[in-house]
């Protein structure tokens, strides 16, 4: 159930920064929205981790954390913003992947 959770602690840091995304491309009162999502984002994302830490060691946890961000903003940052998915970028999200999932599998 820990891990579950720290999936879903991971998507909501993905939420939070595509929320920044979204915030930068707008204006007036839409802006606004963007930032209170990113807030709501933040809390739930931080809350959940917080919990899991009480279960799973903090260095995987965290590990794992930061790892389902930073590949699932680039993913959004491709998908949602445009961004460039060269051969490189996507090469090295492979080798993150691969990390994460080799600190779950030897993490008791």
């Amino acid at each position: 159930m820990n891990w579950i959770l720290l999936i879903i602690a991971g998507l909501f840091e993905v939420a939070f920064a595509a929320c920044l995304g979204k915030a930068k491309e707008t204006t007036g009162i839409v802006t606004t929205y963007w930032y209170i999502g990113f807030l709501v984002c933040l809390v739930i994302s931080m809350l959940l981790l917080v919990k899991v830490t009480q279960k799973l060691p903090i260095g995987t946890a965290y590990a794992v954390w930061t790892g389902i961000g930073a590949v699932g903003t680039v993913l959004v940052g491709i998908l949602l913003f445009k961004e460039p998915a060269t051969f490189w970028r996507l090469f090295f999200i492979s080798t993150l992947i691969i990390s994460i999932v080799g600190l779950k599998v030897v993490s008791h």
